[in-house]
C-alpha cells in the first residue's frame, strides 16, 4: 500500500514538472506562440510595384502601365436584398449565378479580410458605377496597374502579361509569385521578366479581431517600400516597325530588320498580327480574345520571324559560295561552271558563269555542281562512302559557323535552331546508307533538309555586311542604363576571308541592278541582296529575300519571307528594298513600289486558290463517283442480259 502511495505521488510530480517546463518555454523561451498571437491582429499588405517601362530606340514608349480597379469584398459587412443582387450583377458584368459564386467564394477566404469581388475594371467602366458602388456596404475599390501598349505594334516581339496560373504557382520553387501576380508569358515581358517584375513592397498593418485599422505595426519598422521594375530601351524603330507592318498587311510572312554594326534588332515583324491590348486586363475578357486568336488559321499568335522554320531557297547560294572560297574549291578567277537544266530546273541566263555570276542570276545547276567539289572528293557520286559522311559532317559545321541550324541566342524565348542535315540524319532517312551526291544535291541551293528562320537570314545579311563577323541578334539596346547583357557585346568572327566576303557583297549589290530582284532597285540607294524562292508543298511557293544598304559602311541587313507569294524578286525584294530606303535615307521616293506592294491582298489571293483547288477536288470526286456508279449500272444491265442468255439457252 505504501509502495502504491509513492507511485501516485511520483507520478503527480513528474506531471507537474513536465507541464511547468512546458509552460516556461512557452512564455519564455518560445517565440512561436506569440508570433500566433500577432498574427491575429498584425495584417501583411503586400504593395506591388509599377512593371518597368519599355521604349524603342528613339524614346517613344512601346509598353507602359494602366489603373484598373478591383471590386473588393469585405463578407461580414456585406448584406444585400434579392432586387439589390440584380442590380449588382448588371453593374459588374455578371450573371446572378456568377455573383452568387464570387460572393460564396470570398467567404471561404476570409470573412473578415477583403478579397476580390470582380478584377480589373478599366477606368471607363469604373467611372460608370463608382457613385452607385458606396451604397452597397462591405464593397469597396482597389487601384491596380495594368500591362498597356500605347500603339498596336510589334506584338509577337514584346509579347503580353497574364495572371499566374495554380499550376505555375505549384512548379514555383523560388516562392517569389503570390496568387493573382502577373507574369510575361511571351516574346520580351518574359525574357526580361525579373528585371521588368520589380520588387514588392510589404507594409504590416495592426488590426483588432473585428478587421478595423489600428496602425503601423512597430511604427513601420518592418514595412520595405515596393520597387519599380526597370526600364528597358529596346533597340526598335517603332516608325520602321510600323513602316514595314503597314507593307505585310494581307500577307502571311515575317520581316526581321538588324543594324549590322550592333546586332541589335531594328525591326521584327510577324503577320498577321494583333494587337496586343487584346492580352490584357481583366481575364474572362483576356480568354476569349485569346481564343479567337488561337483558333484563327492565319495564326496571329505564332512568331514567324524566330518560329517558322523555312528553306532559306538561293539566299543559302551566298554561303556556300563563301564555303566554297574558303575551302579552295572554288576560286573567283577561272571557277566557271555551265548551267546544266539536265541537272537541275533553271530560269534563262547567260552561260558559263563565275561565282559572282552565279549570285546576280541566281543559277541552280552552278551549285550542284559546286557542291560534288565541296563533297565528292573520291568521285563516287552513285553510292554512300564514309568519306561523303565525313565531308559532308565538316560542311555542316562550317554551314552552322554563319549561324544556321543553331540558336543565335536572341533575347526573347521560344527561339528556334532551324535545320543542316548531317550524315545520321541521312542514314535514319535511309536506313544506313542509299544515300549519295545526287541524292542530297537540292541542299545546295538552299532547299531539301536545310531550314533557317528569318532572323537567322537577316543576321546572314549582317555577316556578309561586316565582311565576315556579327554580334548576336537582341532587342533591348539598354536595361536600366547599364546598357545590353554582356553576351550581345561579344564579337563573333566567321571562319572565311574578308576579301572573299566584299567579292559576294559586291555581287549581291548588281541583284537588283541587273539580276533577279529588279523590281528592288533604288537610284537612291545601293541596296545588296540575294532573292530566293522556296518550294512548298501546301501551296504557292515562298517569297525570299536577305540583303543589307549600302555596300559600303551598312547601317541595315533584312530578310524578308512571304509566304505563298512566288519569286523571291516579285514581293519580299521589293518590301526589303523599301524598308532599307526608309531607314537609311529616311523617305522613300518610290510611291509606285509601295502602291504595288500595299495593293497586294496575297491571303485572300491564296485563299481563292485553295478554293478552286477545293472546287476542282470536290468536281472530280463527283465525276469519280458518276463513273462508278454508271459502272455498276452496266455491270448490272451485263449481268441481267447474261442471265436472259442462260434462261433463254435452257429454255431452248
Amino acid at each position: 500500500m505504501e509502495s502504491r502511495r509513492w507511485h501516485i505521488i511520483a507520478g503527480f510530480s513528474i506531471l507537474f514538472i513536465t507541464y511547468a517546463v512546458v509552460l516556461l518555454n512557452i512564455q519564455v523561451f518560445s517565440t512561436n506562440y506569440k508570433t500566433r498571437a500577432e498574427a491575429n491582429i498584425v495584417e501583411r499588405v503586400v504593395e506591388y510595384p509599377l512593371r518597368g517601362m519599355i521604349y524603342d530606340r528613339n524614346g517613344k514608349l512601346l509598353a507602359s502601365n494602366a489603373a484598373v480597379f478591383d471590386v473588393m469584398i469585405v463578407p461580414k459587412y456585406f448584406k444585400i436584398e434579392e432586387e439589390d443582387s440584380v442590380v449588382l450583377a448588371g453593374m459588374l458584368d455578371y450573371t446572378m449565378e456568377e455573383l452568387r459564386y464570387n460572393i460564396k467564394k470570398s467567404k471561404y477566404y476570409s470573412w473578415y479580410k477583403p478579397s476580390v469581388l470582380k478584377k480589373q475594371l478599366t477606368e471607363t467602366e469604373y467611372a460608370k458605377i463608382q457613385d452607385k458602388i458606396i451604397r452597397f456596404k462591405g464593397l469597396s475599390i482597389q487601384a491596380r496597374t495594368i500591362r498597356s501598349y500605347p500603339h498596336q505594334s510589334l506584338a509577337n516581339a514584346l509579347g503580353y502579361v497574364k495572371e499566374v496560373s495554380k499550376a505555375f504557382l505549384d512548379r514555383d520553387t523560388a516562392g517569389y509569385y503570390q496568387s493573382g501576380d502577373l507574369i510575361g508569358k511571351s516574346g520580351v515581358e518574359k525574357f526580361y521578366e525579373e528585371e521588368l517584375r520589380g520588387q514588392r513592397g510589404v507594409s504590416y498593418i495592426m488590426k483588432n479581431v473585428k478587421g478595423v485599422t489600428k496602425g503601423s505595426f512597430e511604427d513601420g519598422k518592418f514595412d520595405t517600400i515596393p520597387r519599380v521594375g526597370a526600364t528597358l530601351t529596346s533597340s526598335i524603330d517603332l516608325d520602321l516597325q510600323k513602316y514595314g507592318e503597314d507593307l505585310m498587311v494581307n500577307k502571311k510572312g515575317a520581316v526581321v530588320a538588324l543594324d549590322p554594326n550592333t546586332g541589335e534588332i531594328l525591326a521584327m515583324i510577324s503577320a498577321p498580327s494583333y494587337d496586343p491590348n487584346q492580352l490584357t486586363g481583366e481575364g474572362k475578357r483576356v480568354s476569349k480574345n485569346y481564343g479567337g486568336l488561337s483558333r484563327d488559321k492565319n495564326k496571329p499568335l505564332f512568331n514567324r520571324a524566330m518560329q517558322s522554320r523555312y528553306p532559306p531557297g538561293s539566299t543559302f547560294k551566298t554561303v556556300m559560295a563563301l564555303i566554297g572560297l574558303q575551302k579552295g574549291a572554288i576560286d573567283t578567277l577561272t571557277t566557271y561552271f555551265s548551267c546544266n537544266k539536265r541537272l537541275v530546273g533553271c530560269h534563262d541566263h547567260k552561260t558559263p558563269l563565275n561565282v559572282a555570276g552565279s549570285i546576280i542570276n541566281s543559277c541552280n545547276p552552278w551549285y550542284y555542281q559546286e557542291i560534288r567539289r565541296l563533297l565528292d572528293d573520291e568521285g563516287k557520286r552513285y553510292e554512300t562512302s564514309d568519306v561523303l559522311r565525313q565531308t559532308l559532317d565538316t560542311w555542316r559545321e562550317e554551314v552552322k559557323g554563319y549561324g544556321l541550324g543553331v540558336k543565335l541566342g536572341v533575347d526573347m524565348p521560344y527561339e528556334k535552331g532551324g535545320l543542316v542535315p548531317s550524315s545520321n540524319l541521312y542514314d535514319r532517312i535511309y536506313k544506313g546508307g542509299g544515300w549519295k551526291i545526287s541524292t542530297i544535291h537540292s541542299i545546295s541551293i538552299g532547299q531539301g533538309e536545310v531550314l533557317a528562320m528569318p532572323i537567322q537570314l537577316a543576321n546572314l545579311g549582317a555577316i556578309i555586311a561586316n565582311r565576315g563577323h556579327y554580334y548576336t541578334p537582341h532587342i533591348i539596346k539598354d536595361i536600366g542604363g547599364e546598357g545590353p547583357l554582356q553576351q550581345y557585346k561579344v564579337k563573333h568572327q566567321v571562319d572565311v576571308k574578308p576579301e572573299y566576303v566584299d567579292h559576294i557583297a559586291r555581287a549581291m549589290s548588281e541583284v537588283p541592278r541587273i539580276g533577279t530582284a529588279r523590281r528592288a532597285f533604288s537610284n537612291d540607294l545601293v541596296i545588296c541582296g540575294k532573292t530566293g524562292t522556296a518550294q512548298n508543298p501546301h501551296g504557292e511557293d515562298h517569297s525570299i529575300f536577305m540583303g543589307f544598304a549600302p555596300l559600303d559602311k551598312p547601317q541595315i541587313a533584312i530578310a524578308v519571307y512571304v509566304e505563298n507569294a512566288g519569286f523571291g524578286g516579285t514581293w519580299a525584294a521589293p518590301i526589303a528594298s523599301l524598308m532599307m530606303e526608309k531607314y537609311v535615307n529616311g523617305e522613300v521616293k518610290r510611291p509606285y513600289l509601295e502602291k504595288y506592294v500595299y495593293n497586294g491582298d496575297l491571303i485572300a489571293k491564296e485563299e481563292a486558290r485553295k478554293e478552286k483547288e477545293r472546287l476542282l477536288k470536290e468536281r472530280r470526286e463527283k465525276q469519280k463517283a458518276r463513273m462508278k456508279e454508271l459502272q455498276a449500272k452496266r455491270a448490272k444491265q451485263a449481268a441481267q442480259q447474261d442471265s436472259i442468255r442462260v434462261t433463254t439457252s435452257t429454255d431452248e
